[in-house]
């Protein structure tokens, strides 16, 4: 199929696809006498491997390696183990910088009634010192 269908079909974009073969992740199609590209039906699964494990928060380069490990079958699985953890551990830290944002957020926002003068707004005063 063309590229026009492998990315339909993958739901992402055609420049989506130029770039991960830039970046390595997808193999470089074979090509038309004309230069264009036709990627095999199995090619559509490893792109959507690739932005489902990138909606799960991993890098390029860490969805580089899983590919890698993706096509080693006898190896052990305790590497993407140890990386989905590493993974969870980031996310995890995230979560709670973004809970204690959310706690100093909610602070402010109650110091203030949305009433008064400017000069007066507690949630400035608060930026300000």
């Amino acid at each position: 199929m063309m590229i026009g269908e492998f990315a339909r079909r993958a739901g992402v974009k055609v420049e989506t696809v130029r770039y991960y073969e830039r970046r390595g992740l997808l193999p470089r199609p074979e090509r038309t006498s004309a230069g264009y590209r036709l990627y095999q039906a199995e090619a559509v699964a490893e792109l959507r491997f690739i932005k489902r494990a990138q909606t799960l928060g991993f890098t390029l380069q860490e969805v580089k390696e899983l590919l890698a490990l993706r096509v080693q079958p006898d190896s052990a699985c305790d590497v993407v183990d140890r990386k989905a953890h590493e993974k969870l551990s980031v996310v995890r830290g995230k979560i709670g910088e973004l809970t204690a944002l959310e706690q100093r957020l909610t602070v402010l926002a109650n110091a203030c009634d949305g009433t008064g003068a400017i000069r007066q707004c507690p949630i400035l005063h608060e930026l300000e010192a």
